[in-house]
Formats: structure tokens, sequence, C-alpha cells
């Protein structure tokens, strides 16, 4: 088995060979990600998304998805990502003059159809990563900056994604829970997402649900897994998806709840 990720400050090459079902991740920044070998799958809380080998994928900043990596038949799952800090972004707005003039689409990823330029960008990229060039900071900044002209020669309007350097404002904590309680995520990141500080997250929280955070999101989760149960659901298919660490651990709360563990839901 083998599995490799060699991250040289914002370009990511990623090798597995088996299925890697990687549970939640934050998406702190903006990523161009290319589809190099195999499948991947995610997932925003609501709906899935698909992408196939070859494909050049664009992941917006400030969300929560889930996702599984599969590997092709007989062979290694493989992708190159760029990842688009907000420095390097400012410092480009400044140097072209380029802002954001409207809020653009919320989807949680944009599919980059057929482009020869940025296809070839993206195969040039993996030379240089396989043969160890981006030690080189500066080449990593350069090659940056020829993305990011590519990128607006395909669309001119993600320039209202890529400069607009708001954080996230305050929104409906009811709605945002309810969608996104099965991300094993740290408070404070929930806080972030809605536009509030901690303090304020907790204090809102309350007064909508009549509970702390941590009581909710327990009670929320244990309410899903049963029902999942009921319906047939394996135990070890469900506790990553719904924000447990372990099974060991969602057995065992599962059972302090419900008086029985997992395995005794019959459907």
């Amino acid at each position: 088995m083998k599995s490799t990720r060699e991250n040289l400050e914002n370009i990511v090459y990623s090798c597995y060979t088996q299925l890697s079902r990687q549970g939640e991740h934050f998406v702190s920044d903006h990523v161009l990600s290319y589809q190099i070998a195999g499948d991947l799958i995610f997932n925003d809380g609501v709906n899935d998304y698909s992408t196939t080998d070859g494909s050049i994928r664009f992941l917006r900043r400030n969300q929560l998805l889930k996702f599984t990596k599969i590997p092709p038949a007989n062979g290694d799952f493989k992708s190159l990502s760029i990842h688009l800090d907000q420095q390097i972004l400012k410092d480009f707005s400044l140097e072209y003059g380029l802002t954001c003039e409207k809020k653009q689409w919320n989807q949680p990823l944009l599919l980059i159809q057929e482009n020869n330029l940025l296809k070839s960008f993206m195969d040039s990229l993996l030379v240089y990563q396989l043969s160890d060039h981006f030690s080189d900071q500066r080449l990593v900044e350069l090659k940056i900056k020829e993305l990011l002209i590519l990128l607006l020669q395909y669309d001119p309007e993600l320039k209202n994604i890529l400069f607009d350097f708001n954080e996230p404002g305050k929104m409906d904590i009811e709605a945002f829970m309810n969608k996104n309680y099965h991300f094993n995520v740290h408070l404070d990141r929930f806080a972030y997402l809605t536009g509030r500080s901690l303090a304020t997250f907790k204090r809102d929280f309350e007064k909508v649900f009549n509970s702390t955070p941590g009581k909710w999101l327990l009670q929320k989760r244990l309410q899903e897994a049963h029902y999942l149960l009921e319906k047939g659901k394996m135990a070890s298919d469900i506790y990553m998806d719904l924000g447990f660490e372990d099974l060991s651990h969602f057995s065992f709360v599962f059972k302090k709840q419900y008086g029985l563990s997992p395995s005794k839901i019959v459907s």
C-alpha cells in the first residue's frame, strides 16, 4: 500500500493506491485541482459532485466538504492542486488593478470545461513537481501568477471570486447547522463560517436551539444514526459521515443514548 502527499507551500501532489475516505475538509483557500488519475467525489452536506480523471476543478474558499478518493482499477489515485492563499491574491490584485465588483456564485466547485491552455499548464506543473523544481519558492510564485492570468482569460468573471477578500457574513445559524451538523470540525470553525465570534456563536446557538452546541450536535448525529440504522445501514458505513471520529466511540455513545448497540437496531 502506498500513500504519498508532497506539499511544497502552495502546490500539492497526492498519490493513493486504495480507496481513501478522507472525511471532512475545511477549504480555507481557493484551490485549483487537476485530476490526473482516478475519481473524486465531494459532498457539501446536501449534494454529491463527481470529478473524473483529466478534469480540472476550482474549489472556492471558506466551505466544508467531505470527499472520497477512488483510485482506478490496478492503479493509483493522483492529483495536483494549487492553493491560492489570500496574500498571493491580494498582491496580484494590487499589481494588476483587479477587484471584486459583485458577489458571485456560491456553488462549492466549478468544473473547468475543456481548455487546452490550462491542461497544458497543469501538465507542465506536474513535470516541475516530479523533478523537484518547486523547492525554489520563486518559481512557485511565478507559476501561480501564470495560472491566475490563464484563469482570468478563461473566465474574466472569476475575478469576483478570486479577489473577494470579505470574510463570511452573519447568516441564519439554524439553517447552517441543520445542513452542516455532520461535519466534525471545532466550534470556532462553525462560528467563523456563520460570521460570528465563538462567544457570539454559542450565545446565538443557545437562543435558537435551547441547548449547547456540543449537546445538540451529539443528539442530532445520534438521531440521524438511529434513522439510518433502521433503514438497514451498517454502523461502519455511517459513523464517519455523521461526524464521529471512530467506530468505538460512536458505538459507546449510541448505546448510552438508546440502550442498545448499533448492531441491535434491526430494519
